[in-house]
């Protein structure tokens, strides 16, 4: 195992981690919702950091999957590097993601409703709910690694893995979906 990266203090953890989680809530929440720079030509299609987005996710996804090949054959150093990786990714989507609602109208389903429509229905509202929620679980996380609670974090590891794993898939799957009914915002 590794030598914890922190000292342990849960108090200023748990405060930390629950208004870092409220406040990036609160951010996205209320910025996806106002288009505060919507008309500007930037000289460029703001879709394209809808497209970044879906390139971080997928890399998410493939670091997590590494992270937990890595983990599993007990390379632990590997692991965490893999883990922060995933994290920082994380970070640079979430600013690219409030870039994009600031900047892009509102993109919707074109199409007939069909099957494929409710599809894409079910995994976006699956990724909205699990999305809004996975934070937290992954600053827990986290945090128990780096104060080095290592049977804490392999018990919360265990849900918020998957979790984080279906979110940054689900990511990449619905730009996949929607991106054709992009209209170019030149």
């Amino acid at each position: 195992m590794l030598t914890p990266s922190f000292k342990k203090n849960d108090n200023k953890a748990k405060l930390l981690i629950w208004t870092v989680s409220f406040i990036v809530f609160g951010a996205v929440a209320f910025l996806v919702n106002f288009k505060l720079f919507k008309g500007i030509n930037l000289g460029f299609n703001v879709h394209v950091l809808a497209l970044c987005n879906a390139v971080i996710n997928g890399t998410v996804s493939v670091l997590l999957v590494w992270a937990l090949m890595a983990v599993k054959n007990k390379q632990y150093l590997l692991h965490k590097r893999l883990m922060m990786a995933a994290i920082v990714l994380s970070v640079l989507f979430l600013v690219s993601y409030i870039g994009h609602h600031l900047l892009a109208d509102e993109t919707k389903y074109g199409g007939v409703h069909d099957a494929k429509y409710y599809i894409y229905l079910f995994i976006l509202i699956t990724h909205i709910f699990l999305a809004t929620i996975i934070l937290p679980f992954i600053l827990f996380t986290a945090y128990r690694s780096l104060i080095g609670e290592y049977e804490k974090h392999k018990k919360l590891a265990k849900y918020t893995w998957p979790l984080w794993l279906y979110v940054s898939v689900t990511g990449v799957l619905v730009y996949l979906m929607i991106s054709p009914y992009y209209v170019p915002h030149l």
